[in-house]
């Protein structure tokens, strides 16, 4: 109840990222319900494999219930034994570092490149040790790593590539998929990516040697697989593993937004085109820098960033965005600097480059259905903060016309 005199105001906030239904996602549910196929590996699970395994020219894929999941059992799969150590990003999820620390690995962290914000390749070859077992590169925002040198310094070296490309389904490197470059990839599907089933993943294989053992590992350490193909005539524990499987109501889902693949693309790319040509004023003014994708990449617009001059400007930048009724967040903590990576021996000051660019980094709301209307608020409220600080006045025809 208001009382008399006493006025309230609502602004509506342009979310950071929102779920979306792309075509038949819900359909598709209802028949697997009505089917009765709800446990993992239904016909759904199927479609899902055979389209990822088509669209990016691997052997094999196999759905798990997320990224993690993926990374989990890559870990397996390479046989990462304790005391084994693993190179990456600090500038990345857990999800990158657990999978490894799990078996008993230790994560070893690189600095980032200042252009991409990907693990710096130059300083991989230094970490490598005689208990260094993998390289895993995390293509940050869907622009790929320097994947030639990372693959030739494992080749050198013996060690096992497994890319991290939770931000990378459907972006290239040199012509190349993101995920099907390494000797393992990983995909996600979690509702912040560009093809969601709100929780989700997949695991890439091109190894024939390496495909039993990832269906022994999935249907937690049993041969189960085998038997439903009719090459056993029972199963059992045979290996280690767990219950990696999505269920069908998720592969359901998700099968309706593979189908929408390219549309979802398109419309992605759109979003963040529009974003890159509306601050390019604000950028040449020297207020923010903007993703920078090299010629050789191909992106998935999976985000749009923008890196600001302080993290006391970034601050008061995501405020002002919310009082303008958009969102602007942060990303990651860099991991070395977490409580968990200060207890393996990390410290501050570790890689300069990782510190400032995440304290510097903020992220724009982009997802399939944001309105033309609701990309012109979130470019004002950026450039109406530079202008508000005399930065740049600069008016921008691209807010008007979004």
């Amino acid at each position: 109840m208001i009382t008399s005199g006493v006025y309230l105001t609502f602004l509506r906030m342009i979310p950071f990222n929102k779920a979306h239904i792309s075509g038949k996602e819900l359909f598709y549910i209802a028949q697997a319900v009505t089917q009765g196929e709800l446990k993992g590996d239904g016909p759904f699970t199927k479609k899902c494999h055979t389209w990822l395994e088509e669209r990016f020219g691997i052997l094999k894929a196999l759905l798990t219930h997320s990224c993690t999941g993926a990374l989990e059992m890559a870990a397996i799969l390479a046989d990462i034994q304790k005391g084994d150590e693993v190179i990456m990003s600090s500038f990345t999820f857990t999800s990158t570092a657990n999978a490894f620390l799990l078996r008993g690995a230790k994560p070893i962290f690189c600095e980032i490149r200042e252009d991409t914000l990907n693990i710096d390749e130059t300083q991989i070859e230094a970490l490598i040790t005689e208990r260094t077992k993998a390289i895993v590169p995390m293509h940050y925002a869907g622009v790929g790593c320097e994947m030639d040198a990372i693959m030739e310094i494992a080749q050198r070296h013996n060690l096992v590539v497994i890319e991290d490309a939770a931000h990378a389904i459907m972006a290239k490197y040199r012509g190349e998929w993101l995920g099907s470059i390494g000797d393992i990839g990983t995909f996600s599907f979690h509702e912040t990516k560009n093809y969601s089933s709100g929780e989700g993943g997949a695991l890439l294989l091109k190894d024939p040697e390496l495909i039993l053992r990832s269906e022994i590992i999935r249907e937690k350490g049993t041969n189960r697989s085998q038997f439903f193909r009719g090459q056993v005539d029972k199963y059992s524990w045979v290996d280690v593993g767990s219950s990696y499987l999505p269920s069908e109501i998720i592969a359901a889902f998700l099968y309706g937004q593979l189908e929408n693949a390219d549309e979802i693309n398109d419309e992605r790319l759109a979003i963040w085109s529009r974003y890159h040509e509306a601050f390019e004023t604000i950028e040449e003014a020297g207020d923010v820098r903007r993703p920078i994708i090299p010629s050789h990449c191909e992106h998935n617009a999976h985000m749009y960033y923008l890196l600001l001059d302080s993290l006391e400007t970034r601050t008061d930048f995501i405020s002002h965005c919310a009082k303008q009724g958009s969102s602007a967040v942060f990303h990651y903590v860099p991991l070395h600097l977490s409580p968990m990576g200060r207890r393996l021996g990390n410290r501050a000051g570790q890689f300069p480059i990782t510190e400032e660019l995440s304290d510097r980094l903020v992220r724009l709301p982009l997802y399939c259905g944001l309105s033309r209307e609701d990309q012109a608020i979130v470019c004002s409220a950026v450039r109406s903060y530079f202008s508000a600080s005399q930065r740049t006045a600069v008016p921008d025809p691209m807010v008007a016309n979004l």
